[in-house]
């Protein structure tokens, strides 16, 4: 089991806990150490020395035990016993955003309601306002979030399946039967929503490969089995198709299930024009048409032996995957203007990093540690301010002793620099939570809206620019402030926020947390176009998290977007000059 899971299974011990009315104490004893677990560095076979795990702050020798049962058996018989004392379908309400142990300990209690269709039911006939402690407002907030949460069922945030796609794939291709491997579909074009995954393998024994697949250890329930095609249930709840075909098959197979429709009936169009047929197996002359009065010439069909001699065989360049949604790649394959696109070893460094001292989970020396060890040259930290009280915000004097802290750190490091910056929220009124004195002695300052969601379009874009406005300012975060399955984005003029981001030579945020990957990608084109200059940074708020980059580099991908295009590209030198260009305007 990763550590992911046994942390998730110990949340889940805990919420038990509550609803069954446990001591708090108890309760909090188990979200501490799965807290713990997330953020352990050692490896998974440790967690099986109750005595080692013990040590770990916030691990009891009670959990330990439990956890050295989930590491060595991958179950807990404590959590099955819990679970057998309420219905199975009450750990789903969790889900619903805005109803923690308490409400549904009540509604569990007072209703009977144990399923999200018990409670849509209950919100219908207005019970749940009736209760103590709801009310009309909650109800109706109930009420939506159950439909958002009916809308985008059998859907997945990218970041969510990621795991379990790069590890089928890594252990397919690893088979011995396997001749190659990938995973094609959304999840190959970085689409930040997906609502299954497909696998493709090319290989001389299919029945080998479809048992190997169906019987992985992420494989939850098997749909459907055969030699060429099998589909499963992963433990995420995505279905997974796998795929099997031959080696000359293999190109035609991944060009035809990566790209999305519209790109398909494009290069299939291209290759009706030269005479040929192309399918998902193969590139073929058109049958000839007796109707035809004259029989026109046939190219010869070229060697395939991979997409790139598919593409190059209708006279285009390669299109990498994440363009191949019909959206200009074609015209610019033609004319040999493809950009080149960004990719992760051109980062060298990254900001919008959290820290313990708000609402992260990591020392400023544990960040800068896994920062280093990712390679990068350089690492913003940028804890919350004041107004964002539920997340530990900094007032003026914690965060002047941050900035005194780092600037003492960076003098131990070689080749390596923290910068010090803040997290600063946009006030309703477009105004920020620090004053420009103190902003001033920052390295860079992001600024984000957290609050007054419901503004219209016109004041919550004049909000944004006011705040763009100001020169100390340096990078705009999550512009629309969406969590991908979750909340929508709030109402605001992108094209405008982009014009203001040019005039004022603010950076926009490609925020690479999966749960936002925000700003869209389908903006970048234009950004670029007006000369926006892009950051990505993870929003980590644990170690672990910088990983988060590889997202947003996929993103950036999609959007067209270069190491030009992209500030944290520049080398520590550079970016030094960078951060403080804007301030001398």
């Amino acid at each position: 089991m990763t550590k992911e899971e046994i942390a998730r299974i110990l949340e889940q011990t805990a919420a038990l806990l509550e609803l069954k009315g446990e001591n708090p104490f108890k309760i909090r004893a188990y979200v501490n150490a799965a807290r713990a677990i997330e953020t352990f560095g050692g490896n998974i076979p440790d967690l099986q020395d109750e005595e080692a795990v013990a040590k770990i702050p916030g691990i009891g020798k009670s959990i330990a035990l439990k956890i050295k049962e989930l590491a060595g058996t991958g179950s807990l018989r404590y959590l099955e016993d819990l679970r057998a004392q309420f219905p199975e379908a009450i750990l789903e309400l969790f889900s619903i955003p805005g109803l923690g142990a308490k409400k549904i300990k009540a509604l569990f209690d007072q209703l009977r309601v144990s399923s999200v269709q018990q409670l849509r039911q209950a919100c219908e006939a207005g019970r749940v306002a009736e209760l103590p402690g709801f009310g009309e407002t909650t109800q109706a907030k109930i009420c939506k979030a159950i439909e958002e949460r009916t809308r985008h069922a059998g859907y997945f945030q990218f970041g969510q399946i990621a795991h379990e796609a790069e590890t089928l794939r890594n252990d397919l291709a690893g088979h011995p039967d396997a001749l190659q491997a990938d995973i094609a579909g959304s999840y190959r074009r970085r689409k930040e929503i997906v609502h299954d995954l497909d696998l493709l393998v090319a290989t001389k024994k299919p029945e080998a490969i479809a048992k190997f697949f169906v019987s992985h250890p992420l494989v939850e329930s098997i749909i459907a089995q055969g030699p060429t095609k099998s589909s499963v249930r992963l433990r995420s709840g995505v279905q997974c198709d796998l795929r099997v075909v031959s080696t000359p098959e293999y190109p035609f197979a991944l060009a035809y299930f990566t790209g999305n429709k519209e790109h398909n009936i494009e290069l299939r169009s291209r290759a009706l024009k030269r005479g040929w047929t192309l399918n998902e197996y193969r590139l073929a002359p058109l049958p000839p048409d007796p109707k035809a009065k004259k029989k026109g010439p046939v190219m010869k069909i070229p060697k395939v032996r991979d997409e790139a001699e598919l593409y190059r065989s209708v006279d285009l360049d390669f299109i990498h995957p994440e363009l191949r949604e019909n959206w200009g790649e074609f015209e610019a394959a033609e004319k040999h203007s493809l950009p080149k696109l960004i990719e992760k070893e051109n980062l060298r460094g990254t900001f919008h990093c959290h820290t313990k001292a708000s609402d992260g989970h990591n020392s400023i020396e544990e960040m800068a540690e896994a920062a280093q060890a990712l390679g990068l040259e350089y690492l913003g930290i940028a804890d919350h301010s004041r107004s964002q009280i539920q997340a530990h915000g900094l007032d003026e004097k914690k965060l002047l002793a941050q900035i005194a802290a780092i600037r003492k750190l960076n003098k131990k490091f070689d080749g390596f620099r923290l910068f010090a910056g803040v997290e600063c929220d946009i006030l309703r009124d477009g105004s920020l939570d620090f004053p420009d004195e103190l902003l001033s002695q920052l390295d860079f300052v992001v600024a984000s809206v957290h609050s007054a969601f419901g503004l219209s379009e016109a004041d919550m874009t004049g909000r944004v620019i006011r705040a763009m406005e100001n020169r100390f300012v340096t990078m705009l975060a999550h512009p629309t402030g969406r969590l991908l399955l979750k909340r929508e984005p709030y109402k605001i003029d992108i094209a405008k926020i982009l014009d203001g981001a040019a005039r004022t030579g603010t950076w926009i945020e490609l925020n690479a947390a999966p749960k936002r990957l925000d700003l869209d990608w389908r903006w970048w084109p234009m950004a670029k176009q007006k000369g926006v200059k892009c950051v990505i940074n993870p929003d980590a708020h644990r170690a672990e998290r910088l990983q988060d980059l590889w997202f947003g580099i996929g993103i950036a991908r999609k959007g067209w977007l270069t190491k030009a295009d992209v500030m944290n590209c520049l080398p520590l030198e550079k970016i030094e000059h960078a951060l403080a260009a804007k301030r001398q305007r």
